[in-house]
């Protein structure tokens, strides 16, 4: 695949009020193009330095006659030290919602196209800057929404991740290039160690897959985040439960049945991992089609909740209805909240076993601390281990792949039959191309669509 050669540019900054913004400018025509639009004391841009900066203003040349668009920083950074390892100017001017889109316009009208979605990050991909996992770590750090997962995206970004699956790849190759080397042997001269040997290597490098893939449960709650949903009957104190945890006064509490008729969601993070909090409706039969669904949506978000908080009034008795639905309830990822405990303790946690379940005031913001702690263990974050960077779905669904692959390349080796050994090696280099395409040594058009789709017009 060739590297792109046209110029492209984007605004590089979020939209918005602010005190600059940022069009960002890389490609073989970005110093020209910074000389035909650049006006200032001084050589042009493309006279400067690597790393120059040069205060003037911006000219547009539109319709024939010449006329500022705003006054700027220049920035120029020269290949290879730039973030797409190309020649790029950065263009630093007044925020705001039109200032940046009329510099724009401008370098468009010199001869630059528009930036596709994370093109830029593209390029620095294409022109060896990056692999793909720093790639999808860039993405990671710009939607990371606390700080523990800020922290895992710099360490991938740094290349931890990829030197662990760059590892498992080396071995594979040469254990690929043994098997295909002891083809070249005559039945009766082969040492009997070697085939031991690649069978130990692969399995090694099965197991660090299978280590990876532990990550994938962290990895999913930093970059999603956890869907925790608060359920239970109308006016056991939902609502004051998601009010408590977020600290605001975000859903309506009233004594009234029914006031929450819709789900009501917020992000709040708890020991380093982002929370979707939800709070739902009471579940119970209704004549009002509106409350009703609002029911039928409650019952969605409990059946694909990560987290189930229970809230029951402690204060009565459970009527057998109630136990069933919280029997149904996973246990490992089930919080119970028996709320309403200065109006008495009709029911205890010792009637859970086998399940969180903690008494409280949510009035008198009694329990709170309790119910948080019982949110945090079943997340199985471990808030002691220092920050690391974790594989995503795509990696997970490959890490799957390959070690399929591997396990029947390895099944076909213990037979002992040695015409299997053909079958195995392909097998291990199938596992190969698949590891490949997580780092980007393997990639094509459709792979790299796939990823960098999903990236903002300017990263």
């Amino acid at each position: 695949m060739t590297v792109p050669t046209e110029t492209i540019a984007a605004i590089a900054t979020a939209p918005g009020e602010a005190g600059i913004a940022i069009v960002r400018i890389s490609g073989p025509e970005s110093l020209a193009i910074a000389d035909a639009l650049f006006r200032g004391h001084g050589p042009k841009p493309s006279a400067r330095g690597a790393r120059a900066c040069a205060y003037g203003t911006l000219a547009s040349r539109a319709g024939g006659a010449e006329r500022t668009v705003d006054e700027v920083v220049v920035l120029v950074m020269r290949a290879p030290h730039s973030y797409t390892r190309e020649d790029v100017v950065e263009l630093q001017c007044h925020g705001g919602a039109l200032a940046a889109r009329r510099i724009l316009r401008a370098v468009l009208e010199a001869g630059a196209r528009p930036a596709e979605p994370g093109e830029f990050t593209r390029r620095a991909f294409l022109n060896g800057r990056l692999d793909l996992l720093q790639a999808e770590a860039v993405l990671d750090l710009v939607r990371a929404r606390s700080e523990r997962a800020a922290q895992a995206a710099v360490e991938q970004l740094r290349g931890r991740l990829s030197d662990r699956f760059n590892g498992v790849y080396d071995a594979l190759l040469g254990a690929a290039a043994d098997l295909e080397a002891s083809l070249d042997f005559p039945d009766d001269e082969l040492p009997p160690t070697v085939m031991p040997d690649i069978l130990a290597r692969i399995g090694h490098a099965r197991a660090d897959l299978t280590e990876l893939l532990r990550t994938w449960d962290e990895g999913h709650l930093l970059r999603e985040g956890a869907l925790v949903v608060i359920s239970g009957r109308p006016n056991v104190g939902k609502s004051t439960l998601l009010n408590a945890l977020l600290g605001m006064n975000r859903a309506i509490v009233t004594d009234v049945p029914g006031t929450t008729r819709d789900t009501i969601e917020e992000i709040m993070v708890l020991d380093g991992v982002p929370l979707r909090l939800v709070d739902t409706a009471g579940l119970r039969d209704t004549d009002c089609h509106i409350e009703r669904e609002g029911v039928n949506r409650a019952l969605k978000y409990v059946e694909s909740a990560d987290i189930h908080v229970r809230v029951v009034d402690g204060s009565l008795p459970m009527d057998q209805t109630e136990r069933s639905q919280i029997a149904g309830l996973p246990a490992e990822r089930c919080v119970i909240v028996l709320n309403k405990a200065d109006l008495g303790t009709a029911v205890r946690p010792a009637e859970f076993a086998g399940r969180a379940a903690v008494t409280a005031s949510l009035l008198n913001g009694e329990g709170l601390a309790a119910i948080r702690e019982a949110i945090a263990a079943r997340l199985h974050v471990s808030t002691a281990a220092p920050p690391h960077a974790v594989i995503s779905e795509r990696h997970r669904r490959a890490i799957m792949e390959a070690g399929a692959q591997i396990d029947e390349g390895v099944g076909l080796l213990e037979t002992g039959d040695e015409s299997n050994i053909v079958l195995a090696a392909a097998q291990v280099r199938a596992a190969l191309e698949t590891l490949g395409a997580v780092t980007g040594r393997v990639y094509h058009d459709e792979l790299l669509n796939s990823v960098f789709s999903r990236f903002c017009v300017g990263k």
